[in-house]
């Protein structure tokens, strides 16, 4: 009995359920490129770019293996433009007696899924994606019952289940938690690592031309394309990152610099989650560098963190909220996104850093998107779901599973607290704190009203007024209210002019540029 392995774009591992059990001398992998996956976010050309490039990379990797793989480019004249009509038609070509799949990470492909086990019955068989350390129903029995799903909590479990960074039953170090040590402001460092570099293979070079041709108007730049898309050079970009980027990854993860997109960051999260490097193999690895004394444990604990507490986290927050869980508007918020954030024509010079390089490079690390670009919409009231369509389609490493909680929960408090207990809405201070933007910035930071006042600043006390009876009972905030409190009343009215003034050009233009108070 022949199985036909439906392998998707985010399921590039050799040890993917679909194919666990699969015999390569007489079953068949099917992958599929298709236009519905294109187009139904307005994706950034190099994210385009990556995914299907791996793909084929993914596709010729198993054939090396001993596979059969019927692999179906988009730019096949019979393509059938989705997953069901591929599927479809290669269950014709090759009559099997099963199809092995692995669950989809995101709910629109997952209803797909149902949909094929409804219509082709026991044909098909629907298994689950093991790569992750905490299944769905497994986080759903740890959030059953919990007034409040905080991160800490469920990553110490996380810790406890996998052995990181512990000494018996206690935290290595005495702490399960350094992030206070890791809020460092970076300087310009001539020697700042640079993430590995891949020149474009044929393959990956065919991708690019057909990109190209057809994503001409979507956005970002395609050129220069360097990201591996390869299992041996994402283990490259691995070696790279845990010899000389971890060291001062924990100093410097929250610092921006301008002109530096990059810093200590890894750029390992899109390789993860398509399939190219093991998270939890990734983590381990990690360990042994704090292990060795050549990584402190500060940094290694924060990168740790990132992946197995707050990447696990934020997936079993998406499933446990989904469907509807990417529709919450908490905050009734319905200012239409912006242009600037398509254009990055801005005089805000954070704003212009944050989505330029995300124009250049289809990244930015995690405090531009969360305090800079997620900070502005959040204080100027931006619809969450407007930014969250944003998010999906600019960043590499954007899936619906690991972007949507990260920007509906934390970044907008969209879900009403679910996911944050505080709101990061923050005045133009903390960027001039954590960056070097405000140096050199049209606007002067320091300044709350006027003509070339900060617009963080006033939006920022014009968001706590108008969220008063929220937030004014979470302690967390308390100390801003009595702060607002002892502005004068005509100070108080000058901030809130400031704001609606601002935002009313803003909705006008699209952008700042030429607002002068």
């Amino acid at each position: 009995m022949r199985t036909l392995c439906f392998v998707l774009g985010d399921q590039l591992s050799p040890d993917i359920s679909a194919l666990r059990g699969a015999d390569p001398s007489r079953d068949v992998v099917l992958m599929v490129e298709v236009a519905e996956e294109a187009v139904y976010a307005a994706h950034h050309k190099k994210k385009l770019a990556f995914i299907l490039a791996a793909m084929r990379a993914f596709a010729d990797e198993l054939r090396g293996l001993g596979w059969t793989v019927d692999y179906v480019p988009m730019d096949a004249p019979d393509n059938g433009g989705s997953f069901g009509a591929e599927l479809a038609r290669a269950m014709a070509r090759h009559r099997p007696g099963r199809v092995a799949l692995t669950e989809a990470s995101e709910w629109r492909v997952r209803q797909m899924q149902a949909g094929w086990c409804e219509r082709y019955g026991s044909l098909m068989d629907l298994r689950p994606d093991d790569r992750f350390i905490c299944g769905i129903d497994e986080f759903g029995r740890w959030a059953k019952g919990r007034k409040q799903l905080r991160l800490e909590h469920f990553y110490r479990e996380m810790r406890r289940k996998t052995g990181l960074l512990m000494e018996g039953d206690k935290p290595a170090g005495g702490r399960w938690n350094f992030d206070t040590e890791n809020r460092k402001p970076a300087r310009a460092d001539l020697f700042m690592p640079m993430p590995v570099r891949v020149p474009p293979s044929d393959t990956t070079r065919a991708v690019l031309d057909m990109v190209a041709a057809r994503f001409a108007e979507n956005f970002g730049t395609l050129e220069p394309f360097w990201f591996p898309v390869t299992r041996t050079d994402a283990a490259r970009a691995v070696d790279h990152f845990l010899r000389h980027a971890l060291p001062h990854f924990g100093d410097f993860q929250d610092a921006m610099l301008r002109g530096e997109p990059f810093l200590h960051h890894s750029l390992l999260s899109p390789l993860i989650n398509v399939g190219l490097v093991d998270p939890l193999d990734l983590c381990r690895r990690a360990e042994a560098e704090y292990r060795a004394g050549r990584a402190p444990i500060n940094a290694v604990e924060g990168f740790v963190r990132q992946i197995i507490g707050w990447r696990e986290y934020v997936r079993g927050i998406y499933w446990l909220g989904m469907p509807g869980y990417t529709e919450r508007n908490a905050l009734n918020a319905h200012r239409p996104l912006p242009a600037l954030y398509w254009s990055g024509e801005t005089d805000m010079a954070c704003m212009a850093e944050a989505i330029g390089q995300t124009q250049t490079h289809a990244y930015a690390h995690h405090i531009q998107r969360l305090m800079v670009t997620g900070n502005f919409a959040l204080i100027a009231g931006i619809d969450p779901h407007a930014l969250h369509s944003w998010y999906l389609a600019v960043y590499l490493d954007a899936f619906e599973w690991v972007e949507a909680p990260n920007t509906i929960g934390m970044s907008q408090y969209a879900d009403g607290g679910w996911l944050a207990s505080k709101p990061y809405a923050a005045s133009g201070a903390y960027i001039d704190r954590m960056s070097d933007y405000c140096g050199g910035c049209r606007y002067r930071v320091k300044e709350k009203v006027g003509p070339d006042a900060c617009p963080f600043n006033a939006l920022y006390w014009h968001f706590l007024a108008r969220h008063r009876n929220r937030f004014a009972g979470n302690p967390r905030m308390a100390q801003m209210y009595r702060t607002y409190d002892r502005f004068t009343e005509a100070h108080r009215a000058a901030l809130n002019d400031q704001a609606d003034r601002f935002l009313a050009y803003l909705s006008h233009q699209g952008t700042d540029r030429g607002w002068r108070g």
